[in-house]
């Protein structure tokens, strides 16, 4: 039997890494024009700052994930730590954006190969009727680091540089090294046969898919570079995916993304839940944090306080409801979740007025707080709760990647939103508020005749998330009962992971 008798110690060792993943996609956005002065960037560089760590960072999910089912997820973990942090190194020591943007490139791969592992050790050392709690505190994660990151983000800029959101990684980085590398277990390995065509087939088609939405906007949706449009990769990207899924569904051998995953009703589900749930989280940010800066006069820093309810809120929340969802039917509880950040949304919507009290936002800050607290443990364990533990990695890597990509159209789309609601509220200012360079073209806060129409520019923005995750809500009342657990926690019965390690040894 592997060696899984303490469990929790590894879960604490692997939510440092995590945690620091999750920072790292929010907490350069704070750092975006200081970047631009001490590198004497122009905006599309910086922009892509960030973009090439997103862009890195999704593509080779699917394969990653299914890396660590070949080679065991403590080691992929330990390596993707080791990327990640000496590339954190390299970005601060980064003296021109060209190699800052090759240094986010190298850092987004590392976080590539680091996510689906821990998604991956907790399917397979928690018992299905106990995974609730350790993804609960897997999702409080998550919930906390999108306040701290641009928290931390404003504080180390404004204290120490920019240099230093990269810097604070590198003693975490070797701190959760040593951890996971005295806690996390050596999990059985399962031998797979690496499909090539599909990993090419998958990272094509991925990389032209995401690039072509996150940079759609850059070049407004239309050329690139001669014959290449936006539309075009996008519609390459497409067409390779589904060869992809073809390729996958024909292959004789043992394919990139085993198809039976999706035979399971509550993965499949799962999957288009979480993918309306990147959407929200990362397009609801941008039209309210543009509110509370360019309207009401709020520094970074402020801007980011304005969400402490929601982070407090979940993080104390998740684990109490991840410990709820073992013992009953997970789909109220997601579907509730789902619900009530679709009701704060709208509410926000609603009192984005340039007259408003700002303290009323908290209110609905308060409401995301019990929202995210409902969604991503019971989403998460109801994801993985079927999953046999061979394919404990592919699912995490099909389940991280489904994210992933509901955060690049979540970004894209209310980027397009913005820029058209700006130029029907601001027609006078059209050139300056929706030109170009996107919202982000304008500096410092709006001359108060703007401030109306800006106000109802994003008001109506926000509503687009809050529409989308209506949808999750809606697709999670379709969950199935989960089934009940055999094997696991039976004296004298061995854990899956062993007694599939003897019925190889016995074939």
């Amino acid at each position: 039997m592997e060696n899984v008798a303490r469990p929790w110690p590894a879960l604490w060792s692997l939510v440092i890494g995590f945690f620091m993943i999750l920072i790292d996609t929010t907490i350069v956005s704070v750092a975006n024009p200081r970047i631009m002065e001490g590198l004497n960037a122009d905006i599309n560089s910086v922009i892509w700052v960030t973009s090439a760590y997103l862009l890195a960072y999704a593509v080779p999910l699917l394969i990653t994930g299914r890396l660590g089912d070949r080679f065991g997820p403590k080691k992929l973990y330990l390596t993707g730590l080791v990327v990640f942090t000496l590339a954190s190194l390299w970005c601060g020591l980064s003296g021109d954006v060209q190699t800052l943007i090759l240094a986010r490139v190298v850092q987004g791969f590392g976080a590539a190969i680091m996510t689906p592992q821990t998604m991956a050790v907790i399917t397979r050392i928690f018992p299905p009727d106990r995974r609730g709690a350790a993804m609960g505190i897997w999702g409080a994660t998550a919930g906390v680091a999108t306040l701290v990151g641009p928290i931390l983000g404003g504080v180390l800029v404004d204290g120490l540089g920019w240099e230093w959101i990269f810097f604070i990684n590198v003693p975490v980085g070797i701190a959760g090294f040593i951890l996971a590398l005295r806690f996390v277990p050596s999990l059985t390995t399962h031998p797979h046969k690496f499909d090539i065509p599909g990993v090419l087939l998958s990272a094509v088609g991925l990389f032209l898919l995401v690039f072509g939405i996150q940079e759609g906007e850059t070049y407004n949706w239309g050329t690139i570079s001669g014959p290449i449009t936006v539309w075009s990769l996008i519609i390459a990207g497409l067409v390779v995916l589904v060869g992809f899924v073809v390729w996958q569904r024909f292959n004789k051998g043992e394919p990139l993304l085993p198809l039976q995953l999706f035979g399971d009703r509550n993965f499949s589900l799962a999957n288009v839940g979480i993918t309306t749930v990147g959407f929200t989280v990362t397009a609801f940010g941008l039209p309210l944090i543009f509110y509370y800066q360019m309207v009401r006069g709020l520094t970074p820093t402020q801007s980011a306080l304005m969400m402490i309810p929601m982070a407090l809120i979940s993080g104390g929340l998740a684990p109490v409801v991840g410990r709820i969802i073992d013992r009953v039917n997970p789909k109220y509880i997601t579907a509730g979740g789902l619900a009530l950040m679709s009701v704060a949304l709208f509410w926000n919507s609603a009192l984005m007025h340039p007259d408003t009290p700002i303290w009323l936002f908290l209110l609905p800050s308060a409401v995301l707080g019990f929202a995210n607290a409902g969604i991503w443990a019971p989403l998460s364990s109801t994801a993985t709760r079927n999953l046999p533990p061979r394919q404990a990695g592919a699912g995490a890597g099909v389940y991280n990647t489904t994210r992933q990509i509901g955060a690049v159209l979540g970004s894209a789309a209310v980027a397009v939103l913005m820029q058209a609601r700006l130029a029907e509220e601001l027609p006078a200012a059209s050139g300056g508020a929706a030109g170009e360079a996107g919202p982000m073209s304008f500096g410092g806060q709006l001359p108060e005749a703007l401030h109306e129409g800006f106000s109802t520019a994003m008001s109506q923005s926000i509503m687009l998330p809050a529409a989308v995750i209506v949808l999750g809500a809606a697709v999670a009342l379709f969950f199935a009962k989960p089934k009940p657990v055999q094997g696991w926690g039976v004296p004298g019965a061995p854990a899956p992971e062993a007694a599939e390690s003897a019925q190889a040894k016995s074939a």
